[in-house]
């Protein structure tokens, strides 16, 4: 008997500790999931996720010196008598420095540049209207400039962030129609940080028979031009406008006009910048610890071309997350940048390659 009670206990003490040693297992678990969920989810995509249709890609002529109805002509579109009017309508947060390179690419071509800021971020955040507070620096462009200023509000409770990100693009639409804009005249849609080429605007206020809305595929850089990622950027669009246009950053259409520019994202002078959108961003719940906002761990990211959020690819097959897990690679080319860029490099020299140091502050 008492050689059975002793095994008993004993087994008691093992389930017991077998329990205990489950419970533990247990909560890694959902710690580690809640922690890095979203790597489990990213690496599972391909599982779970389809990729998008396949877009028409329109094959993009272009040379120096070369006669507008002659690149007319290998598109397969015909020279017009006068070139059309074209608007440039953006959201503005706080990129100062894309801004004033995003202006001085297009600047020859515009018949107005559209900007609206806010008071407040997507996330609800008071900010400071830094266009209005530095308009001076943009006196070069002022004669066809068109401002608008959208009061933001604080997020109600639970509410998304691309609920007032939307607000503040129906307000952009009025905004538009207030410049003036007629019916097939050429309204770009992007981000500030999505540049339209110089000469990919001009061939197209100059061409007939262009797709009436058409997205922009864009080299896509992060950081700086140092760190090109792919040339995936596509949500820049070009709209021959009609009264039931709408802006959007969304997907319109199948037609993408290839090599059409710049996406530089994440291309700031100062560290504030950096911490500023990422709080601000409406993917602010990427932010998933306070210690990604510290100034030491985000200038060295910069100069590694690593991610911020410490994320893994946003891709649909395992070989292109493969392919893209890391550090991106550099490239030493500064050619066929945007032309501001390289005439005042010196001003810039943090967006050239070889660069990545930020400015505190």
């Amino acid at each position: 008997m008492l050689h059975k009670s002793r095994q008993h206990c004993s087994s008691r003490k093992i389930c017991f500790k077998r329990s205990i040693l489950f419970l533990i297992v247990v909560s890694i678990s959902i710690l580690s999931i809640y922690w890095q969920g979203h790597k489990i989810s990213y690496i599972l995509r391909p599982i779970w996720d389809s990729p998008p249709k396949p877009f028409h890609h329109i094959p993009h002529y272009y040379a120096e010196d070369m006669p507008m109805e002659h690149l007319c002509y290998l598109h397969g579109w015909r020279v017009r008598q006068i070139p059309r009017r074209v608007y440039d309508a953006v959201l503005f947060s706080n990129e100062l420095d894309i801004l004033e390179i995003r202006w001085q690419e297009l600047l020859p071509l515009i018949t107005k540049f559209i900007i609206l800021e806010s008071d407040t971020t997507f996330t609800g955040m008071p900010k400071l209207l830094y266009f209005a507070n530095n308009r001076e620096r943009f006196e070069f462009a002022e004669s066809k400039v068109v401002y608008g200023m959208f009061p933001g509000r604080p997020l109600l409770l639970g509410e998304n962030p691309f609920v007032q990100e939307t607000e503040h693009r129906s307000a952009l639409d009025r905004l538009i129609r207030e410049a003036g804009i007629w019916d097939d005249d050429l309204l770009i849609m992007s981000d500030v940080d999505e540049i339209p080429s110089r000469h990919t605007i001009n061939l197209l206020r100059w061409c007939d028979g262009i797709p009436t809305v058409m997205h922009l595929q864009m080299r896509n850089y992060l950081y700086s031009f140092e760190f090109l990622v792919d040339y995936n950027s596509w949500r820049a669009s070009v709209h021959l406008y009609q009264y039931y246009t709408r802006y959007g950053h969304s997907r319109r259409t199948d037609e993408l006009f290839v090599d059409a520019g710049w996406h530089c994202s994440f291309c700031f002078r100062y560290m504030r910048e950096f911490i500023f959108k990422m709080k601000a961003y409406s993917h602010v719940d990427r932010v998933k610890f306070s210690y990604y906002l510290n100034s030491s761990r985000i200038q060295q990211i910069i100069c590694h071309g690593t991610d911020l959020y410490d994320m893994l690819p946003e891709e649909y097959t395992f070989q292109d997350i493969l392919k893209k897990m890391g550090s991106i690679p550099r490239t030493f080319s500064a050619v066929h940048l945007p032309s501001d860029l390289i005439k005042n490099a010196d001003k810039f020299r943090f967006l050239l390659p070889g660069s990545c140091l930020r400015r505190p502050g």
